[in-house]
């Protein structure tokens, strides 16, 4: 197997499906605007509020992962707030030749101030759109329900989904603590977006078995299932979602962390692939659990033994499993796969020149 890289994956266009707002900010954005709006933080400089908003390996669980939120969640109460952070996940991702972004969050959560879900929705699209002016990149924002939360404010969020449907919204997500938690109890939302016709996926299989991912799909009907890890657990339904070319958005960093993996090289995506499902890699929080998109797709080629030309491939699955309009994806598709094609990593290049 050829040795790529860093750079060679960095340089590779890229998707980034699975990426919540308020887990990805830049730790100095947290410091500004921290100091701009008078909030105390449990750290207030980068060395300090790092070990508060980032977590390692030592990390328990999906629980102990969440705490992260708290942090970032206490500056992303303004306008001004929101439409800074999008925009600097959009610019962050572009310089890592991320070419299409579709970002994440719960409204609901940004309501202490007394902000409206419109602005709220609003300040982050006009965030995104500003960056798409200056690099090249299309963005989509997928809006939360969350499981731990009460179905009646999953349909006001589905409500607010179809509000902004063909204005800068692509889709609906279910997150949040997932035991105890069913997706069932949450279908008139999904009905709801599904009668709007507007795309849908579920966090599920991360942090509960596959009886979750049973409900998201059947119950719920995700287009996509978040992080799915669990799917090994259940090959009659493995080879459902397979049969119906449901993509599943790998977090492997992410997934590690929270204990829903035990180490990289057991990670299921190498077995979804091998088997043929649709899977996506995706950072899920940049800043709480301190990745790219470059060091996810590079942890499939070191710990899992991925070629170019399987990773070409996950990205070119990214691509059909995003929820832009048909022809959209069509005409960026085929863009990408003409890069794709004439891709040479370093090393081959510099192989060239010693020749």
């Amino acid at each position: 197997m050829a040795h790529l890289t860093r750079n060679d994956i960095e340089r590779l266009p890229k998707t980034d499906l699975h990426v919540h707002l308020d887990g990805s900010l830049r730790l100095q954005t947290i410091l500004d605007l921290a100091q701009e709006q008078g909030i105390a933080l449990p750290g207030m400089t980068l060395e300090t509020l790092a070990p508060h908003v980032q977590v390692g390996d030592d990390c328990k669980s999906l629980v102990e992962y969440l705490k992260a939120f708290d942090v970032t969640l206490k500056v992303m109460q303004t306008e001004q707030a929101l439409f800074r952070t999008a925009y600097e996940l959009a610019e962050d991702s572009a310089k890592e030749n991320v070419r299409y972004l579709e970002v994440r969050y719960c409204p609901m959560l940004h309501q202490e101030k007394g902000l409206s879900l419109t602005t709220i929705v609003q300040a982050v699209i006009d965030g995104l759109r500003a960056a798409e002016k200056n690099y090249p990149i299309k963005t989509g924002v997928i809006i939360c329900g969350i499981r731990h939360i009460s179905p009646e404010i999953s349909l006001k969020l589905a409500d607010l989904a179809v509000a902004f449907k063909n204005k800068g919204v692509v889709g609906f997500d279910l997150a949040g603590a997932e035991e105890n938690f069913p997706a069932k109890k949450h279908r008139e939302a999904f009905g709801r977006v599904l009668q709007n016709n507007i795309n849908c996926t579920l966090h599920a299989g991360e942090a509960y078995g596959p009886e979750s991912i049973h409900q998201a799909v059947h119950a719920c009907g995700a287009h996509r299932i978040g992080h799915g890890v669990r799917l090994v657990e259940d090959g009659d339904l493995m080879n459902y979602i397979n049969d119906h070319r449901i993509p599943i958005e790998c977090c492997p960093s992410s997934n590690l962390q929270t204990k829903a993996v035990k180490d990289a090289r057991n990670h299921p995506i190498r077995l979804f692939f091998d088997q043929g499902l649709r899977v996506t890699v995706n950072t899920d929080n940049r800043l709480v659990t301190n990745t790219t998109m470059t060091d996810e797709l590079y942890l499939l080629h070191k710990e899992l033994n991925f070629t170019l030309d399987e990773i070409k491939e996950v990205i070119i699955m990214g691509f059909k499993s995003s929820f832009l309009p048909y022809d959209q994806k069509r005409r960026m598709l085929a863009d990408i796969v003409t890069e794709l094609k004439n891709f040479k990593p370093d090393s081959l290049e510099s192989k060239k020149e010693q020749l």
